[in-house]
């Protein structure tokens, strides 16, 4: 069961693999195939393009937003690239754009989450809670991500050639005209 406390900016972003994270099931899911990721890649910290990677495989509502099979194709080729190989200039090396600081507690750090990805999933979080939502999905998390220019999901889907601001309005679409009361 989740509980339904609206996380607050005082507060460190939730951890995606705590059942009490205000996140639905599918995003923790994701959350939790992010992580494995980065430790398979033998990455230090999952960072934004885990996550990305993730969701994308992981979440229909989220490959909606793409403009079909091919560009989906060539984002997955380009996260794929990244783990064999295209992210070496990334790892060991801690992503933080700068654009928006992970918000924590002193003392209590993100674990082993990059300062952007935290920062993302802390957005998500936010934007589900101000929309009246109880728990942050899919669309959320790609938003929020997009929110980010700087960091490696935003860089990893403009070298693919897709639009992460359109995918950004995409995605606020979606979640403004479906009933979203997860």
């Amino acid at each position: 069961m989740h509980h339904r406390t609206p996380w607050t900016p005082e507060q460190a972003p939730p951890n995606p693999a705590d059942d009490a994270a205000p996140l639905t099931d599918e995003l923790a899911a994701v959350a939790t195939g992010a992580r494995r990721r980065a430790v398979r890649d033998g990455d230090r910290h999952t960072d934004t393009a885990h996550l990305l990677h993730s969701l994308v495989e992981s979440d229909p509502e989220v490959r909606e937003v793409f403009d079909g099979g091919h560009q989906l194709a060539r984002v997955l080729g380009y996260l794929v690239q990244r783990s064999i190989g295209y992210g070496l200039r990334w790892q060991g090396t801690r992503e933080d754009s700068g654009a928006f600081p992970a918000l924590r507690k002193p003392g209590t750090g993100t674990g082993a989450w990059s300062p952007s990805a935290a920062a993302a999933i802390g957005r998500a979080v936010r934007t589900a809670t101000l929309c009246g939502r109880a728990r942050a999905g899919g669309l959320d998390l790609l938003a929020a991500l997009m929110a980010d220019p700087r960091c490696r999901a935003v860089e990893v889907l403009e070298r693919a050639g897709a639009d992460p601001a359109l995918l950004a309005a995409r995605a606020a679409h979606r979640l403004t005209g479906a009933d979203r009361t997860a």
